[in-house]
């Protein structure tokens, strides 16, 4: 196994210096700096914060990223979703080499902190372990990561130097093979229990989760589907009674189904979400910087649990043009539009003297917004103090069952898992429970439509579409269209708010590397296409 690194970042060591600032300002070597248990908890928490809960990050934040797929616009071009989400970006594009420099800057502070974590002085050994295991499971993230987004890359668990940091780049496969081979002998040394403080950092069952996440998305099916049962049978989580409490103050700090945690203590400050998804209004907090569009609109079944086209209760077009009607309420707790009510006021797009109206600058140019993250609490302030769920009991169920109907055996535990998700939802399941005769005859087609929906609305705006258009190879279908906003009725015929038009080539399944990464390590090859 070859052992490589990205040589400019090579000894980027401390990326959040403030965090990382050691109390002696005399300090001038590693050792220096690394001598005591709190030097552990420093780097332990900054290898979190700078990549994956950075509260300040309009690149990183998960709640953002669904701008870069076919369930949001983000109208901002330097957040970098937009240029992914329309397709106008090549090997040039520093949006490419900002996520690139960043996974590699941090695993090569990682690589360094790992292989000298005897250093620093404990009083605990098992606090050593702990911290030690933490470190490498982040490690094991950046990898995932890395390959899903560009397939071959440099691949290395020791610290790197100059001779090894030109090497060829290690097959993607070869890396996954290593990473699902022995993600279990970190996950034994990580405590079952979640912690009472630092509920962010990895336990044995959040990374295990975090696994179960990318075994799925490289269709390592068997293996997502033991992982999930695993959590299942845990009996550690369990989904929270009302879904829409989960993404406001009502339930965000009190629940049992986050698993994987983005709280107060992994970013250390303030919340923006409510600057960054909502509307405008009076408060002039809200940016709308990443807002709903109609795909993911008209992707919300009915109340009974089926296609708004297939509906026998009302026509597409009564659906399209009121997007409440007999709707799976999981739509009415994830977005809001023109007509609904916000802070005790109707939303009204057209009025071109509300700061709503959809063709200000930070209105929504879509005529939606994301209601999930926006509690009106946090309407006349800066900022807020919510916490988010990066990965929820939710999709532990979604993913047993997906992975069950990709190996074609769904089973009755498939069916229970998508049932309790509907169930909690709030269908009808007079008509919506999967295990009634009219699901009996369903192809295994069918049942991968219906599982791809759930999962759609059941995680809107989470961050994780996006990754799900990519694995599932529709990327050039859904993306190949116009991104739409509002549908009105305009002399008889139904029209809807236009804002880009959007493209997506077969090569873009894998990111570019950026030319400069090229020029610096010239033993990586561009992807195909670039």
């Amino acid at each position: 196994m070859k052992n490589i690194i990205y040589v400019i970042v090579l000894f980027t060591l401390f990326s959040c210096e403030d965090y990382l600032d050691k109390t002696d300002p005399n300090a001038t070597t590693f050792v220096e700096f690394f001598n005591d248990e709190g030097d552990l908890s420093r780097v332990v928490y900054s290898s979190y914060r700078d990549v994956f809960t950075n509260n300040g990050s309009h690149q990183t934040n998960f709640y953002l990223k669904d701008g870069k797929s076919d369930n949001a616009y983000s109208r901002i071009q330097s957040h970098y979703h937009q240029n992914v989400g329309n397709g106008n970006f090549n090997s040039s594009s520093r949006d490419f080499l900002f996520y690139y420099e960043l996974h590699m800057k941090h695993l090569g502070r990682l690589n360094t902190f790992i292989a000298n974590v005897d250093v620093p002085y404990v009083e605990d050994e098992s606090v050593r372990q702990r911290y030690k295991s933490i470190l490498e499971a982040l490690r094991f993230w950046h990898y995932f990561e890395l390959t899903f987004r560009w397939g071959d890359v440099p691949f290395t668990l020791e610290p790197a130097d100059l001779d090894t940091a030109r090497q060829p780049a290690t097959p993607k496969e070869e890396i996954l093979d290593y990473l699902f081979s022995n993600y279990e002998n970190i996950a034994d040394r990580l405590p079952k229990q979640e912690y009472a403080t630092d509920k962010y950092m990895f336990n044995h069952y959040s990374f295990k989760a975090l696994v179960m996440r990318y075994a799925l998305y490289n269709k390592r099916y068997a293996l997502a589907a033991k992982l999930a049962k695993e959590i299942m049978d845990s009996q550690n989580y369990e989904l929270h009674p009302v879904y829409a409490d989960l993404f406001n103050y009502n339930a965000s700090s009190n629940n049992n189904e986050f698993i994987m945690h983005y709280n107060r203590e992994s970013y250390n400050g303030s919340t923006y979400t409510f600057r960054d998804l909502g509307p405008h209004f009076r408060t002039g907090n809200g940016q709308s910087y990443v807002v709903p569009l109609k795909s993911l609109v008209d992707s919300y079944w009915t109340l009974q649990g089926e296609t708004i086209e297939n509906s026998t209760l009302h026509s597409k077009r009564e659906y399209e043009l009121n997007p409440s009607l007999n709707r799976d309420p999981r739509y009415a707790a994830s977005i809001m539009g023109h007509g609904d009510i916000f802070y005790g006021e109707e939303i009204d797009i057209f009025n071109e003297n509300n700061p709503m109206y959809y063709e200000k600058e930070r209105a929504s140019s879509s005529g939606y917004w994301f209601k999930k993250f926006v509690d009106e609490a946090d309407a006349f302030k800066g900022s807020g103090n919510m916490e988010y769920g990066l990965l929820r009991y939710a999709e532990v169920l979604l993913t047993y069952a997906e992975a069950k109907i990709m190996l074609n055996e769904v089973d009755g535990l498939a069916k229970s898992a998508i049932n309790d998700v509907r169930r909690r939802a709030g269908l009808d399941m007079d008509y919506a429970d999967v295990t009634l005769p009219s699901y009996g005859a369903y192809t295994n087609e069918q049942w991968i439509e219906l599982i791809r929906n759930e999962r759609r609305v059941e995680l809107a705006g989470e961050g994780l579409r996006y990754d799900d258009i990519i694995r599932w190879e529709i990327a050039d279908k859904v993306l190949n269209k116009p991104a739409l906003g509002h549908t009105m009725e305009v002399n008889g015929e139904l029209q809807s708010i236009k804002i880009e038009d959007r493209s997506f080539k077969p090569n873009n399944y894998l990111w570019p590397f950026h030319e400069n990464t090229l020029r610096v390590n010239p033993g990586i090859k561009q992807n195909p296409g670039y």
